[in-house]
Parts: structure tokens; sequence; C-alpha cells
């Protein structure tokens, strides 16, 4: 692969917060068509980093790179042009359509008091379809389930086309019928889209089974990446999460199962 397919890149990265060191020395490419998940123990620190390489919070020491830029150069709107983060809670503090939601996401293409193109309601349009958001058009997002608001939630970020995308337990809240549909929707804008994708899980046998990459966070700044087939065994997940676990095989692939 080319320098030029790395769309976020971090050198020497040091992540740390209330005396928990995340990450030490981090080194990490996200190159085109890559789908990577974040695993580790809960409070281990996944959301800081996630929020770390989106330039949301400053890290210790190294840095991070966009498109081949030094992320804190660029403003906030280059920034959401080219990187999406979908945050693991969602917060509404006032009423909006499901519509009107959505089409949030292309703010970063509009100027002042510019109003929404006919491109842009066609891309929510068809964004509203895939997700299964039609017959909640015109709902208040207030009202909404939990499931129903991720689903939201994601369609924005979609919204953003941008190139390289953050998420944070993105699968929250969903059923399985829409975390399948979800994970796989995502694998294939990596590949037909040239995207890059870093997202959280707590479930390893879909992170096994969606994702071509994975960073684990040992504890202590400790990590371990690189290829999912390479990385992910039993030994290594039992280190990860302190229980043992048995693999087996299924049509899709390895899985495992704690004992």
């Amino acid at each position: 692969m080319s320098e030029n397919d790395c769309l976020l890149h971090s050198s020497d990265l040091s992540v740390a917060v209330s005396g928990l060191q995340i990450a030490r020395g981090l080194d990490l490419n996200l190159r085109q068509g890559q789908c990577w998940c974040l695993l580790g123990r809960n409070g281990v620190g996944k959301t800081t980093l996630l929020h770390t390489l989106a330039g949301l919070r400053e890290a210790q020491g190294g840095t991070v790179q966009l498109d081949g830029q030094p992320l804190l150069t660029l403003t906030r709107k280059q920034v959401a042009q080219r990187l999406g983060i979908l945050f693991q809670l969602q917060s509404d503090s006032f009423p909006a359509s499901v519509r009107e939601t959505v089409l949030q996401g292309r703010h970063p293409y509009l100027h002042a008091w510019q109003w929404e193109t006919a491109h842009d309601h066609r891309l929510v349009t068809d964004l509203l379809r895939q997700l299964e958001l039609e017959h909640l058009e015109w709902r208040n997002v207030q009202t909404l389930s939990g499931g129903e608001r991720q689903r939201v939630a994601i369609a924005t970020l979609l919204a953003q086309q941008t190139g390289v995308l953050l998420l944070d337990e993105p699968v929250n809240h969903l059923d399985v019928k829409h975390r399948l549909d979800l994970l796989t929707t995502l694998g294939s804008d990596c590949r037909t889209q040239g995207r890059a994708v870093l997202m959280s899980l707590h479930d390893i046998n879909l992170a096994a089974r969606f994702c071509d990459h994975a960073l684990l966070l040992l504890g202590d700044g400790k990590v371990r990446q690189g290829p999912v087939a390479d990385i992910l065994d039993s030994s290594v997940l039992e280190a990860l999460y302190g229980y043992p676990f048995t693999e087996i095989k299924t049509a899709n692939g390895r899985a495992w199962l704690p004992r």
C-alpha cells in the first residue's frame, strides 16, 4: 500500500486521562478500504482514544495526521468534511424531526445561512431508506426508541460522506438484524468507497466477522494491532478480557464462546 491511501495516521501517540495510561507511543495507520475494530475491557479508554484521534481532546504526546495534514492545523469545518465521529450517547436538547436531524450531517458543506440543496435532500432520502427510517421521517427524535435514535445518529454520520469514520459502540441499542445490516453496510462502504473505519465493539464475534484489522487496548498503555486473522485468538482474548474462551468454527469463520 502507498502512503497516499493512509487517511488517518498517528505517530508516537500517548493518551492518558486521570492517571490512566491508555496508549503509549501508538503508531496507527487507517488506510482506504480498511475496517478496524477497537477492543478492550470497560474503562480501558476506548472512547478517550477515539476522541483524541478525532481532535476533540489533547494527547499527552505525539501527533495525528488527517489526509497527510496535521490534525491540529485544520479548522473544525475542514475536519468535519474528512472525519466523522459517532458518540456513544445521543443527546437531543431541542425537538427536531428525523429528516432535519440527518440533514445536519450535510452542514459542514454549507456556507453561513445557506439552505440544504436538492442533492443534500436526495442523499438523506436514500439514507433514510437504507437504514429503514422512512416511516419515521417526520417523527420528533425525542420520541424515538434507543435503537431508532441510534440509527438516526448513524444516518447523520453517513450523510457527512467523510473518508474516515470513528464509531463508539455503533451497534449499541440495535437488534440483531440492524446490527448485521449496519456492519455489512460499513464493510461495503470501506471496499467500494475507499473509506477507513475504526469502531469500538464489545462483541468479539462481530469484530472477527466484519473487521479486517484490530486494535487492542491491553491496559497501562500497552496495545496490540494487526490483521484480525493474525491477532485474534483465544490466548490473546483471554489476556485482553481476563476470562477463558473456547474457539469454534462457524460458516462465517471463527467465533469465541466464554467458558
